[in-house]
C-alpha cells in the first residue's frame, strides 16, 4: 500500500507541476513556434526582428484575414535549429511586442488529409436508372 501511495504521489507531483523539459520530450519539439496576441500593427519583418536575437529565423508568418486583409492576431516563427526555438519560447513568452503581450507555444504539426480518400460532402448522388 505504501508503494502505491508513493507512485500516486509522484504522478500527482508530475501532473500538478509539469517540467517543461519533459513536455518537449514527450511532444517531440520542432523549430516552429506559434505566436498569439500579436498586435494588428506588427509586420512579419518586426516579428522576425524580435525573434532573431535567439538565432536564425527562417520564416516569420502572420496569418491574415482574406476578406479584410488584416492580421488575425497570430502567426508562426520558424528557426533554423531546435535549441534556438526553445530559447525563444521560454524568453519571449509573455513579453511585449508593439504594445501587446505575446504568448508563444510550440507549433502543432499541420494536418494534411489524404486526397485519395473521398470525403462525403452533401447528399449521395442518385444511382443511375439503367
Amino acid at each position: 500500500m505504501a508503494a502505491l501511495r508513493g507512485i500516486s504521489h509522484n504522478l500527482y507531483t508530475h501532473i500538478s507541476h509539469p517540467n517543461p523539459q519533459l513536455l518537449f520530450f514527450f511532444r517531440g519539439f520542432s523549430s516552429k513556434l506559434f505566436v498569439k496576441d500579436i498586435s494588428f500593427s506588427t509586420t512579419e519583418e518586426t516579428l522576425a526582428e524580435a525573434f532573431s536575437k535567439f538565432g536564425e529565423v527562417t520564416e516569420a508568418k502572420i496569418i491574415r484575414d482574406k476578406v479584410r486583409n488584416r492580421s488575425k492576431g497570430y502567426g508562426y516563427v520558424s528557426f533554423a535549429k531546435e535549441d534556438e526555438a526553445k530559447r525563444a519560447l521560454t524568453d519571449m513568452n509573455g513579453k511585449f511586442l508593439d504594445g501587446r503581450a505575446i504568448f508563444v507555444d510550440p507549433a502543432r504539426p499541420s494536418r494534411h488529409f489524404d486526397s485519395a480518400i473521398r470525403v462525403a460532402r452533401g447528399p449521395p448522388e442518385p444511382a443511375g436508372d439503367s
